[in-house]
């Protein structure tokens, strides 16, 4: 496990706290691979995060955003005790994984099919916090005297 020394940093970059205790604690997320997921970038702002739940119903599959976290949870109903397996290879475990998510990132939709879990996200910033140019010589307070 590697370590790194943020404080260099802390003396130039403002505000970025949060970033860097995000870092620091990347390692205590570990869900143990399951279940596995993809995350992809369809547009510049729109993403995708597709997991593979086979052996769970819509039913038993819980998505939650809260601020800036995405949680997804499973957790499996009782199974029929007189199953006797021989070999078995899906894993119908409970699960919990949570994804950090950027500011103004929000969840659109969510579907199943064919065992997998699709979560449709957009990033939609609004017009104030986009960046905008700022001419010379202009007077950005329509007050000022």
């Amino acid at each position: 496990m590697r370590n790194f020394d943020f404080s260099p940093l802390y003396r130039t970059a403002i505000g970025f706290d949060r970033l860097f205790d995000l870092v620091e604690n990347s390692n205590t997320n570990n869900a143990g691979g399951f279940p596995p997921y993809n995350i992809e970038q369809s547009q510049e702002n729109q993403y995708r995060i597709t997991m593979a739940v086979a052996g769970f119903s819509q039913d038993e599959v819980d998505i939650t955003q809260q601020k800036n976290s995405l949680i997804v949870a499973g957790k499996k109903g009782a199974r029929n005790q007189d199953t006797k397996f021989l070999y078995q290879g899906i894993a119908e475990r409970d699960f919990e994984r949570k994804f950090q998510l950027d500011d103004h990132i929000k969840v659109t939709g969510a579907n199943m099919e064919n065992g997998m879990l699709h979560i449709d996200l957009v990033r939609e910033v609004p017009e104030e916090e986009k960046p905008r140019r700022i001419e010379i010589g202009s007077r950005l307070l329509e007050n000022a005297e």
